[in-house]
């Protein structure tokens, strides 16, 4: 029997102790472990990476403090539109969603144009279609409102400025979050997937589409490398293709999971400016979460022992 892994992170960015409540902190840390346990309960049972992503990813889409699903930030117009993506190593199958808005849980629909469409990626009205014609679960606007998301919109709303995430105070400029949330696992049988979900940037405009639902951008697995999912500068870490890089590092160079990872996080993506992190797993069940930056919400659990909820550096 392989190694089982899984790894899940919930943004990444400028996430100081100095600025979280206590009840603030100890919310997000159980709702990461919620996702976490749900996540590797698939696994332990003997469930395929596919499944375990989906259902890590769908914990944190449920979750109001994360940036994805329910907690999703609000476009310029009053909005919620909502990206996903999921790719499968076994196969290099992959299913991507872009600004959709009333799913409750777009890694599902990311997850069912994957497994019953002849696309990759659908996005808007037509993907809102499809996921319907599924019997995938719709939730009205008011499931996706909340005053602590509204209020950020309004402190920027008259201006072309966005927020890249979250922020008690949206005068603080220095708390910079990059709102994603995302999965990484390895099964027992060796295979690995990845999956990464978000709501985008508060006051976005003009159908802005980020890294996370562009394969090889935000997300990638192959069985004879990596699953990747990222979170940070969307522009930039497509410029990078940065969850490929990763991939193509371990397969060309010949270097490990983490020391890709280091390559990818801790140099290109600066010297492009870069600010973010990303999670991973190999087929060997080895995993490394790795950010550029004061804090990444990420969690990690494999059945040698490894269990680990964290956020500062």
């Amino acid at each position: 029997m392989n190694k089982f892994t899984l790894a899940i992170h919930g943004g990444a960015g400028t996430i100081l102790k100095s600025n979280m409540t206590a009840s603030l902190e100890a919310s997000y840390r159980s709702g990461l472990n919620e996702a976490l346990q749900t996540g590797y309960s698939v696994l332990a049972k003997g469930g395929t990476a596919v499944d375990s992503v989906i259902a890590a990813v769908t914990s944190l889409e449920d979750d109001i403090h994360f940036n994805a699903g329910r907690g999703s930030v609000f476009t310029k117009d009053g909005r919620h539109e909502m990206d996903a993506s999921i790719m499968d190593g076994s196969n290099l199958a992959a299913g991507a969603v872009s600004a959709v808005s009333n799913v409750r849980n777009p890694v599902a629909l990311a997850a069912e144009i994957m497994r019953k469409s002849n696309h990759i990626f659908l996005c808007g009205a037509g993907a809102e279609t499809f996921a319907k014609k599924q019997g995938l679960r719709f939730e009205a606007d008011a499931y996706f409102f909340s005053s602590f998301r509204y209020e950020q919109l309004r402190a920027i709303q008259d201006s072309d400025a966005f927020a890249l995430d979250h922020s008690v105070d949206p005068a603080l400029a220095r708390e910079k979050k990059f709102g994603t949330v995302g999965a990484v696992a390895c099964d027992m049988h060796g295979n690995i997937a990845a999956a990464t979900s978000t709501g985008g940037m508060t006051n976005k405009q003009y159908g802005r589409i980020g890294d996370s639902p562009v394969i090889g951008a935000g997300t990638y697995a192959n069985n004879t490398t990596c699953a990747i999912s990222c979170t940070g500068h969307g522009e930039i870490f497509m410029q990078a293709v940065a969850a490929y890089d990763v991939s193509c590092l371990m397969e060309y160079k010949g270097l490990s999971l983490e020391a890709a990872m280091n390559v990818v996080t801790n140099d290109k993506l600066v010297k492009l400016g870069g600010e973010g992190g990303m999670i991973g797993v190999d087929a060997k069940g080895n995993a490394a979460l790795l950010f550029n930056c004061e804090g990444m919400y990420r969690g990690v659990k494999d059945n040698a022992g490894l269990e680990q909820i964290a956020i500062y550096r």
